[in-house]
C-alpha cells in the first residue's frame, strides 16, 4: 500500500476520511535504473501495456512504412465490427480477383470461393496474408479504400497521430505510415478492448485449405519466451523488419515496438533486450480501485452533512523496481463544499507523487447526491462556519480519521 506521509495525507477538509487500497507487496532496497539499453533498429518504443507508461524509446513518433504491422489495424477494425454485431466468425467472405491477386505473403484463397472470416482472420493473425486483408476489408467495407477509411477513423480515436492507412495490407505506399509509438497504442488498445480476439495473435500455426503443412507464425518470439503472447512482424523492402511483442509477467504487461531493422535476427534480439529492461527494471501497481468511496469531506447547506467521494476509473502506475514504498498519495479537497450535489460532481482531486513529480492526477467525485436542506438547517451551518472561522483554519487540519495503509507508513519527525 502507499506509504502516505503525515504531511503529505493532509486535507482541506475536516471531514473525516478512510482510504482503501488494492493489496501490494512491499518492496526492497530501490534499484538503480540504468540508461535504456543500445538497440540497432531505426526506431524504437517501450511501453508498460497497462498504463502507457513509456519506458524507453528513439524516435518513437517518426512516420515510417510499418509493413505487416498494418495487419494490426485491420484486425482491430474486424474486432470492433464483430463486437458491434455487424458481422459475426461464421460470415461466409466472397473472395475478390483482387483478393486473389494480392501479392506478397499469402494465405492462398483461391478466387470464386468463399472462407469463413475466423479462417480469414487466422490468414491475416498467424500467416499475414495480403489476400486475406483485402478480402476481408472489402467484406466490411465494400472496398479496401473505403476499409482504409475505417482504419483511419479507428487510428485518430485512439490518438494515433503519426499514422495514415491506404491499404489492409502494409504493401508500400508512399502515404501509408505508422511509428513505432502509435503500433504500441493500437496493441495496448488491442489487448485491453479486445482480449478474446488477441489470443489468437498467440497461435504458432494455421492450416488452410488443400496446403499440406500447416503455415506458422511469423513472430518467433512465441517460441523463444513463455511470457510474450503477440503481436505481429512486418517486413518490406522499404519498411525493414518491423516487430511489434507484447510479454506479460506476474500481472505486468510490456509492450515494445521495434522498426527499420536490419534483419529478422535484430528485432527479434532487439525486442528481447527491451522486454527485458522493461520487467527487470519497473513494475506496475494497482493504488485505487474504481467505485470506492476514498473520502467523506464535509458538505454544507445539505440535508446530509458528508458525501463519499471516489474516482471513475482505477489508478494504476509504472515506476522503477523497487520505488513503491516511496510514493504519496494526496487528496486534495476543498473545505467550503456546498449543496446541492449531484452524483459526479467534481469535488476534489487524488494526486499520487514520486520524487515531487505528480504521476497521476484524477478528479475525485460525488458518489451520491445531497440535496439543499431547509432554511434553519442553512442558518445552522451558517454559524458553524463562522464560528469555526474564528477559532481555526480548516486547511491546516488533518482528517478525524487517518489514511488507513498495509505497508509502513513513514512518519516525518514535527
Amino acid at each position: 500500500m502507499i506509504s502516505c506521509r503525515a504531511e503529505a495525507c493532509r486535507f482541506r477538509t475536516v471531514a473525516a476520511a478512510t482510504v482503501v487500497l488494492m493489496a501490494a507487496t512491499g518492496q526492497s532496497a530501490p534499484n538503480i535504473v540504468p540508461d535504456p539499453p543500445s538497440i540497432s533498429a531505426k526506431s524504437y518504443i517501450l511501453m508498460d501495456g497497462h498504463t502507457r507508461t513509456v519506458l524507453a524509446e528513439r524516435d518513437g513518433d517518426e512516420p515510417l512504412p510499418p509493413a505487416s504491422l498494418t495487419k494490426i489495424m485491420t484486425s482491430y477494425v474486424v474486432a470492433a465490427e464483430l463486437a458491434a454485431g455487424r458481422i459475426a466468425l461464421d460470415d461466409q467472405v466472397p473472395i475478390s480477383v483482387k483478393a486473389w491477386r494480392t501479392r506478397g505473403s499469402k494465405m492462398f484463397v483461391r478466387e470464386g470461393t468463399e472462407v469463413s472470416l475466423v479462417d480469414l482472420l487466422r490468414g491475416i493473425v498467424i500467416v499475414s496474408g495480403n489476400d486475406a486483408s483485402v478480402a476481408v476489408a472489402e467484406y466490411v467495407a465494400g472496398a479496401e479504400d473505403a476499409f482504409a477509411d475505417m482504419m483511419n477513423l479507428h487510428a485518430k480515436n485512439l490518438g494515433m497521430s503519426a499514422t495514415r492507412f491506404v491499404n489492409s495490407s502494409g504493401l508500400p505506399d508512399d502515404g501509408h505510415y505508422s511509428s513505432a509509438r502509435d503500433m504500441a497504442i493500437l496493441s495496448a488498445a488491442l489487448i485491453e478492448r479486445f482480449p478474446e480476439h488477441y489470443r489468437m495473435y498467440s497461435e504458432k500455426s494455421f492450416q488452410y485449405g488443400e496446403i499440406e503443412r500447416p503455415q506458422m507464425n511469423r513472430n518467433r518470439l512465441l517460441w523463444r519466451d513463455k511470457s510474450v503472447d503477440g503481436v505481429k512482424t512486418g517486413m518490406t523492402e522499404a519498411a525493414g523488419y518491423c516487430l511489434v511483442a507484447s510479454a506479460l509477467r506476474e500481472g505486468t504487461r510490456m509492450i515494445a515496438a521495434v522498426m527499420g531493422s536490419a534483419n529478422d535476427e535484430d528485432r527479434l534480439r532487439d525486442v528481447q533486450i527491451l522486454l527485458a529492461y522493461g520487467f527487470r527494471y519497473f513494475e506496475t501497481h494497482d493504488l485505487y480501485d474504481s467505485g470506492h468511496s476514498l473520502a467523506t469531506p464535509r458538505v454544507w447547506y445539505g440535508t446530509v452533512e458528508e458525501v463519499a467521494v471516489g474516482i471513475d476509473e482505477a489508478i494504476r502506475i509504472t515506476i522503477p523496481r523497487g520505488r513503491y514504498d516511496d510514493l504519496s498519495a494526496v487528496l486534495d479537497i476543498p473545505d467550503d463544499i456546498e449543496a446541492p450535489i449531484a452524483v459526479g460532481d467534481t469535488l476534489g482531486v487524488v494526486r499520487v507523487t514520486l520524487d515531487d513529480e505528480i504521476l497521476v492526477e484524477r478528479s475525485l467525485l460525488a458518489q451520491a447526491g445531497v440535496a439543499e436542506a431547509g432554511f434553519f438547517s442553512r442558518r445552522g451551518d451558517d454559524l458553524e462556519r463562522f464560528v469555526s472561522g474564528l477559532f481555526g483554519d480548516a486547511d491546516d487540519a488533518t482528517p478525524d480519521a487517518p489514511i488507513e495503509t498495509d505497508a509502513p507508513t513513514h512518519e516525518e519527525e514535527p
